[in-house]
């Protein structure tokens, strides 16, 4: 099939999922499409909407979001979890997936490197100086270029030819001869696995597959840096969430878990190969399985969770009308993608059934994924009495007829603080079911793989220290370390969790941010396997 086609087929997709997501909306609210001036007297009365006062409508949105969260019902649903994680262990195609980074560093790797991160809009190129555990990382140049559609519209070898020339330009700006000796200078692009890996099909617009489909993709940026009289070696290739883990070991020995929180969310692990099903491990070099005892896990954690996590009627309505229902049930409940989503959806409700904003919706709010979850994050952050700052934002963001009255924006910060605590509960439930994997993949008496066979407590109270040792898990994304309050209320679910199952843990596991982990965790991975090729 020709990729115009395809690129066809795709948009038509996207159409027709909106025109899903517009009429359900309109079935649930007939009201809110009659026009402004026009708005329906007599109110809808059904299963669940009715006239009633906002503040009757939170508590309903607080119970809902709320009452999954207490202590004993996390702990289950995690155990529920950590069977779904166990499964997939071993034989998933899709997720709990073995990379080829193997070895964490041991914070005496030292050297220059260059590291490349390639994002859905920005392409960054810096050079990293490692000088040991006892010094900071240094980045000691970066350059960011903009992505545009021209960009991504380059087929083939031309888009790694554009990207050798990014290289170069940011080497010139150092003012030094590097990547121009007669030793190679040694490269890190954040994409996908190791030193090796093959191009697949792009998302987001790119077209850099036309062409070069199946081929190795270290060795098409090497021969495009050649052409520039570049000397590089791409040593690593590693993805966001190996990257985070890889940068926060290498000044923090004790990080085996890393978990990106913005858009979208991954987790990655440090977990035993003998744990893990062979078929999963694809091609390996000759004696692989001897020197590699441990592996670094992409876990895809976005997938799980189905069937496990309580969903609200918002929650099953954005389901319903997303281009991919189920596909990824944890996501759609945690991530800056959809807190603003469903801040939206109960607006839809609250308008037609509670009198928000007198009943007047502005239209750009009838557009799914017309809320910004930053606004939600910001209304949620303001703690003043007349909330005029967020009053100014949605006026500027959406017309409105009339100007929200305060009771309007107290219904809308109560509402956001609730979603975002739901989403910072269902999370610390992933990460404690993850940690509670490596528990048993890490206890001598039982493996993960007995345990799908064993009858096993859902809950086993553990006080081996090594099996309950603190564990720093490497956190970036925008909505782990910058939205209000959020990485504090995951770790407070966190401390209540491990405390539940590994009494005297309550602090075991640690949320620690990991700043600039896409750049400096791909030049720890490139200093790791450069190491490791050394020794060999």
């Amino acid at each position: 099939m020709s990729a115009p086609l395809v690129k066809v087929l795709h948009r038509l997709q996207e159409l027709f999922q909106n025109v899903v997501s517009a009429i359900e909306t309109m079935i649930l609210f007939p009201s809110l499409f009659r026009g402004f001036g026009r708005r329906r007297r007599k109110p809808f009365v059904g299963a669940h909407w009715r006239r009633r006062t906002l503040d009757d409508f939170a508590d309903e949105v607080e119970r809902l979001f709320t009452s999954p969260l207490t202590t004993d019902n996390m702990v289950d649903m995690s155990s529920k979890i950590r069977a779904q994680f166990q499964h997939c262990l071993q034989n998933s195609p899709c997720c709990m997936l073995p990379s080829h980074t193997h070895a964490l560093p041991t914070g005496s790797e030292k050297g220059t490197f260059i590291a490349l991160d390639v994002g859905g809009s920005t392409f960054r190129v810096a050079l990293i100086e490692l000088s040991g555990r006892e010094q900071e990382m240094r980045i000691v140049r970066v350059s960011s270029t903009s992505i545009d559609n021209n960009i991504k519209l380059l087929e083939g070898t031309k888009f790694f030819d554009w990207m050798a020339g990014q290289i170069d330009n940011m080497l010139k700006d150092v003012g030094t001869d590097f990547g121009r000796g007669e030793v190679p200078f040694v490269d890190g692009p954040v994409v996908t696995s190791v030193s090796s890996g093959l191009v697949i099909h792009m998302g987001k617009g790119f077209h850099c597959s036309d062409g070069t489909l199946g081929q190795e993709l270290g060795q098409l940026l090497i021969d495009s840096c050649r052409k520039r009289s570049l000397n590089v070696e791409v040593a690593a290739i590693v993805n966001d969430s190996s990257a985070a883990l890889l940068s926060r070991a290498y000044v923090d020995p004790k990080t085996r878990m890393s978990l990106i929180l913005g858009t979208g969310t991954n987790m990655a692990l440090h977990f035993p190969v003998h744990e893990i099903g062979r078929s999963k491990f694809g091609v390996r070099p000759e004696g692989w399985f001897e020197y590699a005892k441990n592996v670094i896990i992409n876990s895809e954690m976005s997938m799980f969770g189905g069937g496990v996590l309580p969903m609200t009627r918002w929650d099953e309505v954005l389901n319903r009308t997303h281009l991919r229902p189920d596909y990824q049930p944890l996501e759609y409940m945690i991530t800056g993608r959809y807190l603003g989503e469903i801040v939206r959806l109960i607006i839809l409700e609250a308008v037609e059934t509670a009198n928000l904003f007198g009943g007047e919706l502005p239209h750009s709010m009838r557009d799914p994924y017309s809320l910004n979850t930053s606004i939600v994050a910001f209304i949620e952050e303001d703690s003043t009495v007349s909330m005029a700052a967020s009053a100014a934002l949605l006026q500027k963001e959406h017309t409105f007829h009339s100007y929200p009255s305060v009771d309007d924006l107290h219904f809308l910060r109560r509402v956001s603080q609730v979603v975002s605590r739901r989403a910072a509960g269902y999370l610390a439930t992933g990460i404690h079911s993850m940690w509670c994997l490596r528990n048993e993949a890490d206890s001598p008496h039982i493996s993960v793989a007995e345990s799908l066979t064993k009858d096993i407590p859902e809950v086993t109270v553990v006080e081996s220290e090594d099996s309950a040792k603190t564990v720093s898990i490497a956190c970036d994304g925008t909505v782990i370390n910058k939205y209000p309050g959020f990485r504090d209320t995951c770790q407070k679910y966190l401390d209540q969790l491990s405390e539940q199952t590994h009494p005297g843990s309550s602090s075991a596991i640690r949320l620690d941010p990991a700043p600039e982990s896409a750049i400096l965790g791909a030049a720890v991975a490139v200093a790791v396997a450069v190491a490791e090729k050394a020794a060999l």
